[in-house]
């Protein structure tokens, strides 16, 4: 019954340490982010989240070698 209850938190840490991954940050401070509790990784995303322009996240449209349209 206890592994039940572990699976769901262990599954979100896995999801969080993914996805701070994606942003390209490996560590916090001195500690790599397996290390880290559950609070803290989800601390860490929702500030990376909140500093990230919603338009250049992961998935989002990048333009390149645009150029203007003259009329």
């Amino acid at each position: 019954m206890g592994e039940v209850f572990q699976e769901a938190p262990n599954k979100r840490r896995n999801e969080l340490i993914n996805k701070l991954i994606v942003h390209n940050i490996f560590k916090k401070g001195d500690k790599q982010l397996f290390e880290l509790t559950l609070k803290e990784l989800e601390n860490e995303y929702y500030y990376i989240q909140k500093e990230c322009h919603p338009h250049c996240d992961i998935g989002s449209i990048q333009w390149k070698n645009c150029s203007k349209l003259t009329s």
